[in-house]
């Protein structure tokens, strides 16, 4: 008698990887904005634009290298992520160029600097280098879980990020750029995500004892006095850029984030009541004393009564803004025949919003805010997937801080809060914008990779062998 002995072999639960969707829903993200391209040509001078063809094959080429990076970097991620940022993207680049049209712009800009450049290229070029910033990410993050070893060293540069405006000239009012060697930085917009590792990493030591309550407040639980102290800080902090950087917006962004990590760490509403509490107190005491506060406060209670006597020019780009949303109506005047460029030269930055509520309408205007949406949504499904806690955190972190931008942004456009200076991200005008939401949207879709990707079989057990016997 003979004994044979065959041991099995188990391999990985096959998954979907849904690249080929993600290629499909890329096409779509290009062929959309080409078409938009299209329509706003036509409808300004009658004639296909000279600069179409260029258009969406920068835009394409653009998209097929991310998707190129994602497919052998990241093949389980989120089909939808990155045709959502591409389509954003495209569609502000198109926005943009349509406000290069403008002659008022143009008149304007030649009477003030005696020459006028267009931003849509400039625009390109900053997505182009976002994207290979998008790439970067993909190749050298290839776990997300090494960021938590920088948790303390993630705070200093965030800081160091959030204090560097203070000491560079104001622009509008806010202290929110840097120069460096000719070019204007907004850091700002990198902290948010430096921040969110922070809090992340933080808030995994911590959340246990920020759950525990120790006493009852008008009817909410807070913890004990030395693990609030934290939170203290971080309020402080908030203020002091409010005070020192007049910067309502990354004030605002810096505040809410750790708020809305605090409630998922902890699963405490009280920290969201708790929260808001403190940023209304904060904001209201600051908008007593700050002028430039002030004068934004000022234009979001009534545009019209300051419209002649505002100094800062606030009350009179919301009063444009809101007369180009009210213009637009329901399904909006068409691409290239609105007139949000009387705003000035922030209609392609900090009120672009306008330009999509005029020639797009109120329907166009939701279908903006809803890709925004998806975008939140993906971030929020890739945090519930994430298999550890570090990484639900970092998802829902970077997704809470795209959320509340994109929320202070359309709100303080649309007269629903006061105006921050922020950008819509990919949309608006600006290096920094899409650069640092590039590398968010590719921080996300490493953890959505890690998250989806099919967990290795298990090694064989004795009893998975099987024996065979053999009789002569």
């Amino acid at each position: 008698m003979s004994v044979v002995t065959n041991t099995t072999t188990i391999g990985a639960i096959e998954a979907p990887s849904r690249r080929n969707t993600e290629l499909g829903l890329l096409a779509f993200a290009v062929v959309i904005p080409v078409f938009a391209y299209l329509n706003v040509g036509l409808a300004l001078d009658g004639k296909v634009p000279a600069g179409m063809l260029g258009y969406g094959l920068g835009v394409g080429l653009l998209a097929g290298i991310a998707h190129l990076a994602v497919r052998k970097f990241a093949p389980y991620a989120d089909p939808l992520l990155l045709p959502l940022a591409t389509l954003l993207n495209g569609l502000g680049l198109v926005l943009i160029w349509r406000l290069d049209q403008s002659p008022r712009l143009i008149r304007r800009a030649e009477a003030l600097f005696g020459a006028y450049s267009p931003d849509a290229p400039k625009q390109l070029m900053y997505s182009a280098i976002a994207v290979a910033l998008f790439v970067a990410v993909l190749m050298v993050l290839k776990d997300h879980r090494i960021l938590q070893r920088y948790t303390y060293i993630s705070m200093a540069a965030a800081l160091v990020l959030l204090i560097l405006p203070m000491f560079f000239p104001a622009v509008n009012g806010a202290k929110i750029w840097i120069s460096i060697g000719g070019f204007t930085i907004q850091p700002g917009e990198f902290a948010k995500i430096i921040i969110a590792i922070f809090f992340s990493g933080y808030l995994m030591v911590k959340r246990d004892a920020l759950a525990l309550a120790s006493r009852r407040f008008m009817g909410m639980y807070l913890p004990r006095g030395r693990d609030l102290g934290p939170i203290l800080a971080i309020w402080g902090m908030s203020i002091l850029i409010l005070v020192f950087e007049t910067d309502l917006g990354t004030s605002l962004l810096f505040f809410g984030l750790f708020v809305i990590m605090l409630y998922v760490a902890t699963e405490r509403t009280s920290w969201i009541v708790f929260g808001l509490l403190m940023s209304v107190a904060g904001a209201v005491g600051v908008a007593s004393f700050e002028p430039h506060v002030q004068s934004r406060v000022n234009a979001w209670l009534d545009p019209f009564d300051c419209y002649q006597t505002d100094v800062t020019g606030a009350c009179q780009q919301i009063g444009d803004a809101l007369l180009s949303f009210g213009s637009g109506g329901t399904l909006g005047t068409g691409l290239g025949q609105g007139n949000s460029d009387l705003i000035g030269f922030a209609a392609n930055a900090d009120f672009i919003l306008t330009t999509v509520g005029e020639e797009f309408g109120l329907a166009g205007t939701m279908a903006f805010l809803m890709i925004y949406g998806l975008i939140v949504e993906r971030g929020v499904r890739t945090a519930l997937a994430a298999r550890d806690p570090f990484g639900k955190l970092l998802a829902i972190g970077l997704s809470g801080a795209f959320a509340i931008q994109v929320f202070v942004v359309a709100g303080g456009v649309m007269g629903l809060i006061p105006l921050t200076g922020m950008t819509m991200p990919f949309v608006a005008y600006g290096g920094s914008s899409v650069l640092a939401n590039w590398a968010l949207i590719g921080v996300l879709i490493r953890i959505s990779d890690t998250a989806r990707r099919p967990a290795p079989a298990p090694a064989p057990s004795p009893d998975a062998e099987m024996t065979q016997v053999v009789r002569p």
